[in-house]
């Protein structure tokens, strides 16, 4: 009878490895899985059958000769919709792209084979990853699943509920202003962002240039350390990636010697979350200085402002990136009669592209228009340069940086219809990608006893300091020891 795995990809790496189970038994179980659990959620859009089988076999038969697979061997992991492979459609959750079959895939993809994982399918995800809450999809809103009538979060809710679904132990995500973060918190798993330049962009399509980062959903911190170490790195492929060594990351579930943890003060505001997200950050506090960790205070005045700078900016970028897309050159083309190229485009965008994705395609090219670009676009990134100051005199009095994911869990779907409502999901979250730092949610507990619904807490570190991140995160994961397969209870 099909189950969940809760297995870790450590857990399933040294089985197969050990020869206690083939990576072809492992593989067909999880295409299983996925065929069974998958309806609840909709995390998965697709899957590779025959190549996944057929990577799974290769696997084993590497093992047979004596041959070393990787530090991912045999482990089956989902891609989000908008990170280029060459098996099955990249659709980025839209009708625009629908049937797209990519003729390269994505650097990440490319290393995570290297490393012996094995792509299983493609996760859904908000229209062009533009969401809180993965119900803007072009195939159908996804479903938390600790409760189905919840969002899993988003953009990258489709990877965030096939983790804490049990249907892989890991999948890619992309974070342009909390999407893998957000998504993390509100089903329950871990949910690493890299330093913008730490992992190659390259395959992924782009949102906000300057702010998109590929990263990934997994149980736990140690994991995640593991994938982080497989798909960083310079890629020439891509300019904006950084030469910066890797983060050698040793977790032994201990802190940093002389650890400081900060706590900004903007984010514990009365009224700002809901009780049981301020419970377990003062759970948290208390557990890290017990631990020995100090703590600091700190302030982050623009955490509020950075919100709306955020949204000048990365529906500017959108607006840029997405002008490719006219029926002509890429996507879709309406079939509806057209008197002219102008109106061909029109129809085509119209039909082409969501209701959100046209907002924000409209804001973004308002704020980039002759006589707006100054009072909007050029204001706003003199405001990120403030976000990205204030953030480095944060770190001169503390390593890390801790507070709530989310201000609150999951929310019901079409429960905040007004945009501006959905946008304030990712207070949080926004000014990390502005900053250009790294961060991670990782589960701290649920809003009840027993069956509730899961709460995020929010790490971050300066960039290309995942070394401390994922130590504290993951000495943090210790001592709470939040047990993500009660999901199925």
């Amino acid at each position: 009878m099909t189950s969940r795995d809760f297995r870790s990809c450590l857990e399933i790496r040294d089985e197969i490895r050990a020869g206690r189970i083939s990576a072809e038994s492992i593989m067909r179980e999880t295409l299983e899985r996925i065929r069974v659990f998958n309806p609840e959620t909709n995390a998965f859009r697709e899957t590779f059958d025959d190549e996944a089988m057929d990577a799974a076999r290769n696997i084993d038969e590497r093992l047979a000769r004596g041959e070393d697979p990787g530090p991912l061997a045999g482990v089956p992991v989902g891609i989000k919709d908008n990170i280029a492979t060459t098996e099955g459609t990249t659709t980025c959750g839209s009708k625009m792209l629908e049937g797209y079959r990519s003729p390269y895939e994505a650097t990440v993809v490319t290393r995570l084979r290297e490393a012996g994982a094995i792509p299983v399918g493609r996760t859904n995800c908000d229209e062009f990853a533009m969401g809180s809450s993965s119900e803007t999809c072009a195939h159908g809103p996804v479903r938390n699943p600790w409760n189905t009538d919840r969002v899993p979060g988003g953009s990258s809710g489709g990877s965030s509920a096939a983790v804490s679904a049990g249907l892989v132990p890991a999948t890619l995500g992309s974070d342009t202003g909390g999407s893998i973060r957000q998504p993390a918190a509100l089903c329950g798993c871990v949910g690493l962002k890299p330093t913008y330049g730490r992992v190659s962009r390259y395959g992924l399509v782009a949102f906000g240039s300057s702010l998109d980062q590929i990263g990934p959903f997994t149980r736990t911190v140690q994991d995640a350390a593991i994938i982080l170490d497989v798909i960083s790195g310079v890629d020439e492929r891509d300019s904006t990636s950084a030469p910066q060594p890797a983060a050698d990351v040793t977790l032994g579930g201990s802190l940093p010697e002389g650890l400081r943890v900060g706590i900004p003060r903007q984010y514990r505001e009365p009224g700002a979350n809901e009780p049981a997200v301020e419970r377990d950050v003062e759970r948290a506090i208390e557990l890290l200085r017990d631990a020995g960790a100090e703590i600091v205070d700190i302030d982050l005045p623009l955490t509020e402002t950075g919100l709306s700078t955020y949204y000048v900016i990365a529906p500017a970028e959108a607006s840029s990136n997405l002008a490719r897309y006219d029926g002509i050159r890429y996507g879709h083309r309406s079939s509806e009669p057209s008197g002219s190229v102008d109106e061909l485009y029109a129809r085509s965008r119209s039909e082409g592209f969501g209701p959100e994705v046209q907002r924000r395609i409209m804001l973004g090219t308002y704020v980039l228009s002759s006589g707006y670009y100054d009072a909007y676009y050029l204001r706003a990134l003199k405001v990120r340069r403030l976000i990205k100051s204030e953030f480095d005199e944060a770190f001169e009095s503390c390593d890390v940086l801790l507070g709530p994911t989310s201000p609150s869990t999951a929310f019901e779907l079409g429960g905040k219809p007004d945009p501006m409502a959905m946008y304030l999901c990712d207070i949080y979250t926004v000014n990390n990608n502005m900053a250009g730092i790294c961060g991670i949610s990782i589960p701290s507990g649920t809003d009840e006893e027993k069956r509730g619904l899961p709460i995020g807490l929010h790490l971050q570190a300066q960039a290309f300091d995942e070394k401390t991140l994922l130590q504290v995160a993951d000495a943090l994961e210790r001592m709470i020891g939040f047990d993500c397969s009660s999901v199925d209870d």
